[in-house]
């Protein structure tokens, strides 16, 4: 099933994003760490133009060190750009965040005094929201589990002189990748109403079986004979308990399953993508 999802509201955020470029002087853009090139909007270079990034590799704790920082090398090499990551047991803070704008703005003149302002973005559900709500020291956004929580931009001071300003999650309009769209499908990023469960569940199966094999044995007691995505869902009902009054696999029910253990890291670090060799 092709994945096709751009919800009326993103074309709004969208317009609105551009302005916002001629007021600011760099962008932040945060990436889930699972699948960084999947999760980034390929309209941003577009929109952003010559303007200074930071990258932010968020959710890192539940994604691969090791691969996590060779994202980060093949980032930190880009023009104008630094990547900074974070993850529930390291977040990033405040002071971290202001330090790379200051030197990425500086060009090695002082920015000491000078005002800057920069603006957040990423797509729904990479973290952007609670990411916030950690570098200004209070609750300011609504966060979920959910996409596209976050609606509207909204400006806070982060120091003398520093601002901020987050914006909607925001897809692009036309899903080229269905490889990285599944793979977005698979972390959150887009809703299942986009797509049924099954079919994202089927998708991941098949991943995880050729790449994560050994986290799905030890999660679901996996023997050798499972070798397709039938039946690793069938072992997923059987072990999560998601069966019929008949006593047979309830797919519908395996495959929300796999998906949760897959977004709240019950599977372990998971790393979907890999930089450029």
């Amino acid at each position: 099933m092709s994945i096709s999802w751009y919800p009326g509201h993103m074309h709004k955020a969208s317009k609105e994003l551009v302005k916002l470029m001629g007021s600011v002087d760099a962008v932040i853009e945060v990436l889930d760490a699972r699948a960084p090139q999947a999760s980034s909007n390929p309209l941003l270079s577009d929109i952003r133009k010559l303007l200074p990034c930071i990258k932010i590799l968020n959710k890192t704790d539940l994604a691969d060190a090791q691969t996590t920082r060779s994202w980060q090398g093949h980032y930190n090499i880009l023009k104008q750009t630094i990547c900074l990551t974070s993850g529930s047991n390291k977040l990033l803070s405040k002071s971290q965040l202001i330090d790379a704008a200051e030197r990425l703005l500086g060009h090695d003149k002082p920015v000491s005094k000078a005002r800057f302002e920069l603006a957040i973005i990423g797509i729904p559900n990479v973290g952007k929201s609670t990411l916030l709500n950690t570098l200004a020291d209070r609750k300011l956004a609504r966060t979920g589990n959910e996409p596209a929580v976050t609606r509207h931009q909204q400006r806070i001071k982060l120091a003398e002189n520093r601002y901020l300003v987050d914006t909607p999650g925001m897809m692009w309009p036309k899903l080229e990748d269905q490889a990285g769209a599944y793979k977005l499908a698979m972390l959150g990023s887009i809703r299942n109403t986009a797509v049924s469960a099954d079919d994202i569940a089927w998708f991941a199966a098949e991943l995880l079986l050729s790449e994560f094999r050994d986290r799905l044995a030890r999660r679901y007691d996996l023997a050798g004979s499972v070798q397709t995505p039938l039946q690793l869902l069938e072992q997923v009902a059987e072990i999560r308990g998601c069966l019929t009054k008949g006593g047979k696999a309830d797919f519908n029910k395996a495959s929300e399953a796999l998906l949760n253990d897959i977004r709240s890291g019950k599977l372990g670090q998971l790393s979907l993508e890999r930089p450029p060799a």
